[in-house]
């Protein structure tokens, strides 16, 4: 991961195509410095298309879930970091290869051995306050590991978490989960609010303590927390 951030931060960039059904301009690129290469995705500001519910910037919130998730420990975030590009200033995330016949509901279904890494996926969205947590969101990489991308819609101030990971409602949140979150109970790591502004670092701290106090995954009684299209 230490080569991947820096090929990330320092290498030059190749753009290779444009990744289709992105609501957002999206691109695959090849990042090279000297004998060391990598893939990753690519989201220029420049591309975002503006919404009413979130300022111009998505692509900041990426850098921050994935800063979070590493200040944490999770590790469910691939690598981002916010440099310029080709079309300007957005975020960098490592490509990570996967089976892309898998997403959510058919590792839910499928693979209950990977349930606890979909509990701390879930148990992350409470906190980042996800609002686009949608089922092909959740990648299974070729390492075997859960990932969870497109992070872009997350830590508005109000809560408004969307997402399709409900299958744990009303069970504890694992106490390992639990402990990685209580490190940054009184700090938010500056990593993570050097991309949000202050009214957005003081919600995600309550949002931490607001779980730490009550450790149990929420229900919706309501069905209208599912983001669309589902998948």
């Amino acid at each position: 991961m230490d080569d991947a951030l820096q090929v990330l931060r320092d290498g030059e960039v190749e753009v290779e195509g444009r990744m289709p059904w992105s609501s957002n301009a999206t691109f695959l690129v090849t990042m090279r410095t000297g004998s060391e290469e990598c893939q990753a995705i690519y989201k220029p500001g420049r591309g975002e298309r503006p919404l009413w519910d979130f300022p111009h910037g998505l692509y900041r919130r990426e850098v921050a879930a994935w800063n979070l998730s590493d200040a944490l420990g999770l590790g469910i975030v691939p690598p981002t970091i916010a440099r310029d590009g080709p079309f300007g200033e957005g975020s960098f995330q490592l490509y990570v290869p996967s089976d892309f016949e898998q997403h959510y509901f058919t590792l839910f279904e499928g693979r209950p051995d990977l349930h606890d890494q979909l509990r701390t996926i879930c148990a992350f969205d409470l906190i980042a306050n996800n609002t686009d947590r949608k089922s092909g969101h959740c990648l299974l990489g070729l390492d075997g590991r859960v990932w969870a991308i497109d992070q872009g819609l997350c830590f508005a101030p109000t809560f408004k978490l969307r997402t399709v990971i409900w299958e744990f409602a009303d069970e504890p949140i694992p106490v390992d989960v639990l402990e990685r979150f209580a490190t940054a109970c009184d700090r938010v790591p500056d990593a993570v609010a050097d991309h949000l502004d202050d009214e957005e670092v003081d919600a995600l701290l309550g949002r931490i303590r607001s779980v730490l106090a009550r450790p149990v995954f929420p229900s919706d009684t309501t069905g209208h927390r599912y983001p669309w299209p589902l998948v």
